[in-house]
């Protein structure tokens, strides 16, 4: 059972930033040779979820940890309010339209757990369809992992209530930032102790494990998190195809 509240939100002691960047930079040069293999392969593909309070970094962490990678292999995507016509479908119909082929690096930045946490927060759903729509996200995953050979990598950006304070203030006092503010960020934090609520219900009834990413040191943040994905990479076993034909061996004798 996992306890959000037992789980550090910071960098461990001891670390130098410097050494961490230098190391974090050789990941990502790794991950993107990775990725280059896996879209060579096409026999793999790879989900990675980024879920967490508004301000926890997700889109810095897709930026640093994926920018040395090709966009050829490599997308993004982020989940907003659902439109009319998503609506009217299951909650899993526009996100299955996302999931990505064989070859391919998709980032969630937020999820279809959206819709088992604001929903839930705010009470738009009963208990019982939320842990239905867990159940159901569960066996989603099932599909994708086990039908398209799609391994799911679900990060949860573990931030501390006094660092999402923080980086809020910024979006309103930093010039260049301000385009990040929006006014319902502070309504959701008044949320906080439900959300943390719901995030701790949804990773312990989750059938693949989370990954708790400490993200209050941005720069720590960077390099646990590619580390994991390269981690993940690695574990794929990958390698390049081998060539086909003898064409070009055939002519070169002639």
């Amino acid at each position: 059972m996992i306890k959000l509240s037992e789980i550090p939100t910071t960098a461990p002691k001891g670390l130098d930033k410097k050494d961490i960047n230098k190391e974090r930079k050789k990941i990502c040069e790794r991950i993107s040779e990775l990725q280059e293999m896996m879209y060579a392969e096409k026999k793999n593909s790879l989900l990675v979820v980024f879920q967490g309070m508004d301000s926890s970094g997700k889109d810095g962490a897709t930026h640093a940890v994926f920018s040395e990678c090709s966009p050829a292999g490599v997308s993004a995507y982020g989940f907003k309010k659902p439109t009319d016509l998503e609506f009217s479908h299951d909650f899993l119909w526009r996100v299955h339209q996302q999931a990505p082929e064989k070859g391919h690096i998709k980032i969630f930045i937020r999820s279809h757990y959206e819709d088992v946490l604001i929903q839930r927060v705010h009470g738009w759903i009963s208990e019982e369809h939320a842990i239905k729509r867990i159940e159901a996200i569960n066996a989603f995953e099932d599909l994708l992992q086990f039908d398209n050979n799609t391994t799911v990598l679900k990060f949860y950006m573990h931030l501390s209530k006094e660092r999402q304070l923080e980086k809020l203030q910024e979006r309103i006092d930093d010039p260049d930032k301000n385009w990040k503010h929006n006014d319902q960020d502070w309504e959701e934090r008044k949320h906080w102790d439900k959300y943390r609520f719901c995030y701790e219900d949804v990773i312990n009834r989750s059938k693949i494990p989370w990954v708790i990413a400490p993200v209050d040191d941005r720069w720590y943040r960077n390099y646990f998190i590619a580390k994991k994905v390269c981690e993940t990479l690695e574990a794929m076993n990958m390698k390049f195809p081998a060539l086909k034909t003898d064409i070009y061996a055939k002519e070169s004798k002639a």
